[in-house]
């Protein structure tokens, strides 16, 4: 199905609740939506080793989070280069990923370009980082995509905000035991990353993977400790959030007891708003 307008989607959903597949779904239905995984971005500037995907492997190695500036700065480059963000002003200084002035593994040198460039873009306003200010959308269906994985606080939010604004947020919503009854049941095989379920897609011999025979096993976080814990970060955090994006009128709730139930309450709402 073709769409009229660009979507701009996140999905927000606690952990087991099928994201994946609803994006899968989505993907397979409107051919022009694009997906866009702040992970995979970041493992590609790091194979890559582009100046940014120097500086994350760095902070990863170190033990520390990625900052959300990087990743905002990660998500404006690649919509950049798509053309989904369209400068206003030819003159606008735009600090690309593989700028070679722009070196961010090596230590700033005081008044160097490196350290004035890399101070100006964290510390400046929203136009001079390429905030919504300072560019126009593009509103062509082909612009159309669903970002993974960022923002998940409403923080994150009010920053992507500046850069590009998201015209639809789907909170998806399953009860608690339900997502804890299909962790229960979930088997891995290890080396291809094939996910199995005892209670809707059960391997054909039990305890093992389809295609190579081999033993399945049990992720180290699906235990039911380790689960709830995550649950309960999550409700922490994504409560603010929504709210972030209920108060722009974005935001549309769907409850159901599976992703099979849920998909066609997603499709048709993504219809009725872009198609």
């Amino acid at each position: 199905m073709r769409l009229r307008t660009a979507a701009r989607v996140i999905l927000v959903g606690a952990p087991g609740v099928g994201k994946g597949t609803q994006s899968e779904r989505l993907l397979q239905r409107f051919p022009q939506l694009s997906s866009i995984s702040s992970g995979d971005l970041l493992r590609y500037n790091i194979r890559q080793r582009t100046p940014l995907g120097i500086k994350v492997e760095s902070t990863i190695k170190a033990g520390k989070l990625v900052s959300d500036d990087l990743i905002l700065r990660l998500i404006r480059n690649e919509l950049n280069q798509r053309g989904w963000l369209l400068t206003r002003h030819t003159s606008d200084n735009v600090m690309t990923l593989s700028s070679s002035a722009i070196d961010l593994d090596s230590p700033p040198q005081h008044g160097s370009p490196n350290d004035a460039e890399m101070a100006a873009f964290l510390s400046s306003p929203a136009h001079a980082r390429g905030g919504h200010g300072g560019h126009s959308l593009n509103e062509d269906p082909s612009a159309s995509f669903l970002l993974d994985g960022f923002p998940r606080t409403a923080t994150q939010a009010e920053r992507l905000d500046e850069i590009v604004p998201i015209n639809l947020a789907v909170s998806i919503r399953t009860p608690l035991q339900v997502i804890m009854d299909r962790i229960g049941g979930r088997w891995v095989h290890e080396a291809s990353g094939r996910v199995y379920n005892t209670t809707f897609n059960a391997p054909k011999v039990p305890g093992r993977d389809d295609v190579t025979g081999e033993e399945l096993v049990r992720r180290s976080d699906d235990s039911e400790e380790v689960y709830r814990e995550r649950w309960k970060k999550f409700q922490e955090t994504s409560e603010p959030l929504l709210e972030h994006y209920a108060r722009k009128g974005v935001l549309w709730e769907v409850d159901g007891m599976s992703s099979d139930e849920i998909t066609p309450k997603l499709l048709s709402k993504f219809e009725e708003r872009f198609a």
